[in-house]
């Protein structure tokens, strides 16, 4: 698989910090874009995907710092945040390393020490997308990052999760993420596809229903919560069902309790 290049942005007003920081960076094999307005570097970052951001503190319009907690505290973008200044304290340090920034460069910087606290940054890149635990989901902008860290949040409890999006952008795929991240990755994943199912035997389907529970009920049944215990339901096109079914699977999701039809019972 070819390497992904790695996207850079300096935002600094300083003309020759910039030529210089972007000399080093290409040579090192980024592809650098820049900007001397702290305005319009702030727009570049959210707009676009970056995977490092040197960024000057003292400057017109907005300071670095501000910038920083926009990106990270606000957008919680992953680019990984360099802080430059010429007028930098401990106390400035720590301020930016707790708003997200991961190093910071005194001015006037080496060519040496500028290699170093980049490729340090773009080597933590490399180790996160090695360590993807869901390659499955192709892309790496930062919606996709926020996406691929929901799941892995999510994969932890034991939560009712809703997951919405278009027809064909992937919820299925979503929810069997998750389920192979948490502690059900050994249990059944049911899917159900809800606009598929026939409204008189919906209730039967979802819950299973008891021997004579209705005409045909030649026998007992288990419904497709009890083929799901332990594991995974994923109810796909849920608002398709009607009205007195979804209050229903309100009551069981609340309770956790599956009433099969014809039982007074609950599973």
């Amino acid at each position: 698989m070819v390497e992904k290049v790695a996207r850079a942005l300096i935002i600094d007003d300083e003309d020759s910090i910039r030529d210089g920081c972007r000399q080093v960076l290409s040579r090192m094999g980024c592809a650098v874009g820049d900007t001397n307005d702290a305005t319009r570097g702030l727009e570049m970052a959210l707009e676009d995907t970056y995977d490092l951001i040197l960024l000057d503190v003292r400057m017109p319009k907005i300071s670095g710092l501000d910038i920083l907690k926009r990106l990270k505290v606000e957008a919680a973008v992953s680019a990984r945040i360099i802080i430059m200044t010429g007028y930098g304290t401990i106390e400035m340090a720590v301020e930016a390393m707790r708003h997200g920034a991961v190093d910071f460069l005194a001015k006037p910087f080496s060519t040496a020490e500028l290699r170093k606290v980049a490729a340090s940054a773009l080597k933590a890149r490399d180790k996160r997308r090695s360590d993807d635990p869901i390659p499955e989901l192709i892309g790496d902008s930062d919606c996709m990052r926020k996406l691929k860290d929901t799941i892995r949040r999510v994969a932890y409890t034991d939560s009712t999760v809703l997951i919405t999006g278009e027809s064909g952008t992937g919820k299925e795929l979503v929810a069997r993420e998750i389920q192979n991240l948490s502690g059900r990755r050994d249990k059944p994943f049911v899917p159900v596809d809800c606009s598929s199912l026939v409204e008189n035997l919906m209730e039967s389907e979802l819950f299973g229903h008891m021997k004579g529970a209705f005409s045909g009920a030649t026998q007992s049944r288990e419904g497709r919560f009890q083929m799901a215990d332990g594991g995974t339901l994923f109810l796909d096109g849920i608002s398709n069902i009607s009205l007195g079914t979804q209050a229903k699977l309100l009551r069981v999701i609340q309770e956790r309790e599956v009433p099969r039809v014809g039982s007074s019972k609950a599973d």
